[in-house]
């Protein structure tokens, strides 16, 4: 069994490699427990190396996670990575308490077939005990988590081309939720219960429903700015890298805000209440307290006040390095800018201490 869900004390690059880039964070501790930013950098990947998070070109995707260690500049060789929760089946299931974790494992591959509809020889496989079943005292609930081996290989793969070594393969999801204790701390009240992270990156959109702490319910759909990019390369005859520059650092002609930017961010602030309806309708709530922005398009300005107003709901950005300090090689503006679209990462590097 790969770890999926097993907790690791020890130095950890998180590597998130998403549609266009290859992100990485290296955190420490410094006495009393606060965390430290000691590296992260993010580097883009070649054109279709990765398409809708499956890596079609290993070699591409490790040569750009070398240069993501390179640029940081951290020496730490082993790495937690990620797998697209879209890949993962999860499932809670019911198993006598007092078994230790060897008998656990093997009692879970005996009964694995009534639950993951491939063969176990395709899989990895993993589980966590959640703790005692509500009601009965003699079962523990049980987390199985579950991916295609290929899910899991060709990232284990591309890692090792780049010199590293996996000693962690996660789910996009829970590293969202061991992030999100940060981006709680930061910008919201103890009153608030239930929120909605959604992360809008390049060509993925996912939302992630945190329930008293705890994630209840993660969804993944096809859209992000990707598309914003291929309408800057149609309206003004760019290519797709120019297009891609001139979004991020300005010097498009005047009426790229009013019409090209505006309505790629009306988009999005529908996009985003799709995403809570699909939430409303798969639980109890008819609304969340907090809505939180993550991924590269969070960083669009203006758009927190925009879905906000649209909404109704109370919208912010997501900074899980709000109440960090870092090491002199981490420039404050660049970190901040760039933090929305690290929240996997984060969540992977904190693996070393949880």
């Amino acid at each position: 069994m790969l770890p999926f869900l097993q907790k690791k004390k020890q130095p950890l690059l998180g590597i998130d490699i998403s549609s266009t880039s290859v992100k990485l964070v290296e955190l420490g501790q410094q006495a009393g427990g606060r965390y430290r930013v000691e590296a992260y950098s993010v580097e883009p990947l070649p054109s279709n190396a990765v398409v809708e998070k499956n890596i079609a070109e290993v070699e591409a995707v490790g040569e750009t996670l070398r240069k993501a260690v390179k640029k940081a500049g951290t020496r730490t060789k082993e790495c937690a990575l990620a797998v697209p929760s879209s890949a993962v089946i999860t499932k809670v299931i019911t198993m006598p308490a007092g078994l230790n974790d060897m008998d656990m494992e093997g009692q879970i591959r005996l009964e694995a077939d009534q639950y993951i509809p491939y063969s176990l020889e395709e899989v990895n496989l993993d589980f966590e005990v959640i703790g005692p079943t509500p009601n009965n005292p003699e079962t523990v609930d049980v987390l199985l988590a579950a991916s295609r081996s290929e899910n899991v290989e060709m990232r284990v793969s591309a890692a090792q081309y780049a010199g590293l070594t996996p000693k962690v393969v996660d789910i996009e999801a829970y590293t969202i939720e061991n992030t999100f204790p940060l981006i709680d701390g930061e910008v919201t009240g103890e009153e608030k219960k239930i929120f909605a992270i959604v992360d809008v990156g390049a060509t993925m959109t996912s939302i992630n429903v945190i329930e008293d702490g705890k994630l209840s319910y993660t969804r993944e759909q096809p859209f992000g700015g990707k598309q914003l990019t291929e309408e800057i390369m149609r309206r003004y005859g760019l290519s797709y890298e120019e297009a891609g520059l001139a979004k991020k650092e300005g010097g498009l002609p005047d009426n790229y805000g009013p019409e090209v930017l505006e309505p790629f961010k009306e988009t999005m602030a529908q996009q985003v209440h799709r995403f809570l309806q699909f939430y409303f309708a798969a639980s109890q709530y008819s609304a969340v307290d907090q809505i939180v922005l993550a991924g590269g398009c969070a960083a669009i300005p203006g758009i927190d006040e925009l879905i906000e107003e649209r909404i109704g709901t109370q919208t912010t950005i997501a900074n899980p390095f709000g109440r960090m300090t870092h090491a002199s090689r981490v420039t404050p503006q660049r970190l901040s800018n760039d933090a929305p679209s690290l929240l996997i990462a984060c969540g992977l590097a904190l693996r070393s201490f949880t």
